[in-house]
């Protein structure tokens, strides 16, 4: 082999060497984009997983609390309700008044505990700022506990988990 045959097949192979560090090159670099673009893929996958989800949770909260504006405003006649029943009648005419406010108030109650609205239950009760709102404070008596709930003034609600009315309360300290 001369000189010249041995330059051009060294030529020869840097040229094929160069080809192929080429070629590893441009693999690499389309196996990093594959590698980008799945990672975008999973992205963009989990993404539309977290919104199904969350539109999901947001329909079954609206379901849940779908009477929450209607037992709010119910409740004031549901409270006249109990006034009208504390008026003491003498005659006939008066009791069967108050048996007819009773059915009323009755069917609310049961109307709220189908949607899932029931009072809080305050007497006797620790007072628990979450679901009772304290209006006075009177000093312990005997046979009472500090925070004890003396007395309901106005009765409280809740709605599945949510507090549609704290309870108006007198706490004992």
């Amino acid at each position: 082999m001369s000189k010249n045959e041995e330059i051009e097949e060294i030529e020869e192979l840097e040229e094929t060497t160069e080809e192929a560090v080429e070629e590893i090159s441009v693999e690499e670099t389309l196996k990093q984009e594959l590698s980008e673009m799945e990672d975008k893929f999973l992205r963009a996958q989990a993404e539309i997983v977290n919104m199904r989800n969350r539109h999901n949770k947001e329909r079954e909260d609206s379901a849940k609390y779908r009477a929450q504006n209607l037992a709010k405003d119910l409740l004031t006649a549901l409270d006249n309700l109990d006034r009208a029943l504390e008026i003491e009648t003498n005659d006939e005419h008066g009791e069967s008044m108050k048996k007819g406010i009773e059915m009323v108030r009755e069917g609310m109650l049961h109307a709220f505990k189908e949607a899932g609205v029931e009072e809080i239950d305050s007497l006797g009760q620790t007072f628990d700022p979450n679901k009772h709102q304290a209006v006075q404070t009177i000093p312990l008596s005997e046979g009472q506990e500090s925070d004890e709930i003396v007395q309901v003034l106005q009765k409280g609600y809740i709605l599945h988990d949510r507090i549609l009315r704290p309870a108006m309360v007198i706490v004992a300290q």
